[in-house]
């Protein structure tokens, strides 16, 4: 049961549209357009005065240490009050961090998500006996307990699950000595996002136009779309470069969090990392290693896909600084943020009116910190810890139809946590991550879609297949490489060899040459790109990335079924975004339809990226005609 202050990580926004130290001063901002943190607390000394009283409870968890299987009234007391603190710290800490991220140069909030990292590893560590005395006890017991205290009913999965890993729990004294452990292991990835969002110096350069613009990660994701081919090698060549300055540090940073995952596993016996990582929530380590198996069998699609992009582009030669080209010339396809809304509004009314009367509730609401602001957190994500509050969106919204996507996604994951906490209690409403991301695409899906239905111009219809095109590319393809690039260094780890920025540099150059056909003369990658790996904030969370491949296909599979009038299939859809963490994810998505273990949703999203490809080939005959 862990507390809630892993949970921001979640649904960081896929296609890394990351956005940050460019942008308004927050100032400047609508309040309409800011979210409103006074629900979750009406003030930092109301935070403050919170954050005092749960620690007075901490002490409380100690009465029950030795006694947990002494009946099951005493067992339901001490899990009662491990859910009441624990829901309290994730509170704390969403509110935390969401101040922080508002303006990561605050040092004010820096420290209160500092503390309440503290607080975590201080509370973990007192009821770190609470796993090692269940899992000393006989599966027969467990069942009796649970027959005889009906209220034990919601700690179920936590039992069983408990019961299924017992290999990998250990004694009372080394659960506490890893709870400890805690407050360093973050370190890694608290480093890297400080040194990447605020203090790495990024360049300043002049495009064509003659305007000067800062290339930090928001200017990155802006400008490499730009138009003109020469600007975005120059922003290419100047954003790379600045990271590239910079290899040694943030390899040194990603070696650090290879090491504390290959620690756990090591301490927890597992065979390696990815076994560790899986097991969390019953995977097989087979949908990895088939996810990518998968995507090297049909690669030859991913280059048709490349190939097709260099004739929509007329380049003689594609190269890495073309993949976010705009393929429609003179076309920008843009969206005020209010329009942005009503777009979505309408893409999402086939999930029915509950569903879409939350969205409406998270845009009215306040629920959503929409633009760029300096000193705001890079990307996007879905906070959905604050249990009896309701979920918060971060946004950096660009006005781009990217950014429309964007904003569908991440409701995708706010209605989802929304309806899982109002549905299940707490101990049972934290989603696996496997299951998360299909809520996000699914919705991506439906608003391209709707769009493509709405749209009969021929420039603005390929422009959006195109950009439909993109999202297997960014989703499927480059996910699964940067799956197997996180696979390749933990191996190289577990085998005690080094990590160092050319070690790192070789492994990714190899993987994204093989990806994007370099040696087939499909698109060229330069050696200067190879350093990508040290711009990917989710290697720094233990196998997280390969889940928005395994969803995105489920999503294909089940948007099919919905865009084609399924009832039943919403009906399952919806049953799955209420199930929160009730049942494994595999079970979860089995009942909605979609068998993860078979190839089926893989082929079905394949079979669909080439229908695509189909479209956009005959549109290019007819205008040839």
């Amino acid at each position: 049961m862990n507390t809630g202050v892993l949970l921001m990580i979640i649904a960081c926004r896929l296609t890394f549209v990351l956005a940050g130290a460019t942008g308004q001063p927050e100032g400047t901002v609508e309040q309409r357009y800011r979210w409103n943190l006074e629900h979750v607390y009406p003030s930092d000394q109301a935070w403050e005065e919170a954050r005092a009283q749960v620690a007075r409870e901490f002490d409380k968890i100690l009465q029950y240490k030795g006694t947990l299987t002494t009946s099951p009234a005493r067992l339901l007391e001490a899990l009662e009050l491990n859910t009441r603190i624990q829901k309290e710290l994730a509170r704390l800490s969403s509110y935390a961090s969401m101040r922080y991220h508002q303006d990561m140069r605050q040092a004010r909030y820096q420290g209160m998500e500092q503390q309440m990292s503290q607080m975590d590893t201080e509370y973990g560590s007192k009821a770190s006996f609470i796993v090692p005395e269940l899992a000393a006890m006989e599966a027969a017991d467990v069942e009796r307990f649970l027959s005889e205290e009906p209220d034990l009913a919601q700690y179920r999965m936590f039992l069983l699950d408990i019961q299924r890993t017992k290999a990998h729990r250990l004694s009372e004294k080394e659960e506490r000595i890893l709870a400890e452990a805690s407050i360093i292991a973050a370190g890694p990835y608290e480093i890297y996002q400080v040194f990447s969002d605020a203090d790495l110096p990024y360049p300043r350069i002049k495009l064509s136009d003659g305007s000067e613009v800062l290339l930090n990660k928001a200017g990155y994701a802006k400008y490499r779309a730009l138009p003109d081919r020469e600007d975005r090698k120059k922003v290419f060549e100047a954003f790379w470069g600045a990271i590239e300055s910079f290899k040694a540090s943030l390899a040194a940073q990603l070696n650090a969090q290879v090491k504390k995952d290959l620690f756990y596993a090591r301490v927890r016996n597992y065979p390696s990392c990815l076994h560790a990582a899986l097991d969390r929530d019953n995977i097989p380590v087979e949908v990895y290693q088939n996810l990518i198996s998968n995507v090297h069998r049909r690669l030859d699609t991913f280059h048709r896909y490349l190939k097709l992009r260099r004739r929509l582009l007329g380049v003689e030669r594609l190269e890495y600084y073309d993949i976010y080209a705009p393929v429609a010339k003179d076309l920008r396809l843009e969206y005020s943020y209010d329009q942005a809304c009503s777009l979505v509004l309408e893409a999402l009314r086939p999930l029915g009116d509950r569903y879409v009367g939350v969205v409406k509730q998270a845009i009215g609401d306040r629920w959503i910190d929409v633009y760029p602001a300096v000193g705001k957190r890079s990307g996007a994500y879905s906070e959905g810890a604050c249990y009896d509050v309701h979920p918060y969106i971060l946004l950096n919204y660009n006005g781009h139809y990217e950014d429309v996507s964007t904003l569908a996604h991440e409701l995708g994951h706010t209605v989802h946590s929304y309806l899982s906490n109002k549905t299940q209690p707490y101990p049972l409403a934290d989603y696996s991550t496997f299951v998360a991301e299909v809520a996000s695409t699914l919705n991506e899906a439906l608003l391209m879609d709707m769009m493509l239905k709405k749209i009969e111009d021929r420039q603005t219809r390929l422009s959006l297949l195109t950009n439909y095109l993109d999202s297997f590319k960014g989703t499927l393809f480059r996910q699964t490489q940067f799956a197997e690039f996180e696979l390749a260094i933990h191996q190289q780890a577990e085998r005690g060899l080094p990590l160092t920025a050319e070690t790192l540099g070789q492994i990714y150059g190899q993987i994204i040459r093989k990806y994007y056909g370099h040696d087939e003369g499909v698109c060229h990658i330069d050696d200067l790109y190879t350093v990508e790996w040290a711009y990917v904030r989710h290697f720094y969370y233990n196998f997280y990335v390969f889940q928005y491949a395994t969803s995105f296909t489920a999503s294909m599979a089940l948007s099919r079924m919905i865009i084609s009038g399924d009832r039943d299939a919403v009906d399952r859809y919806i049953a799955l975004l209420k199930s929160g963490g009730s049942d494994y994810p595999i079970n979860q998505l089995r009942a909605a339809g979609i068998d993860m273990l078979t190839d089926e949703p893989f082929e079905q999203a394949i079979g669909i990226m080439e229908g695509i490809m189909n479209q956009i080939e005959a549109m290019l005959i007819d205008q040839r005609s």
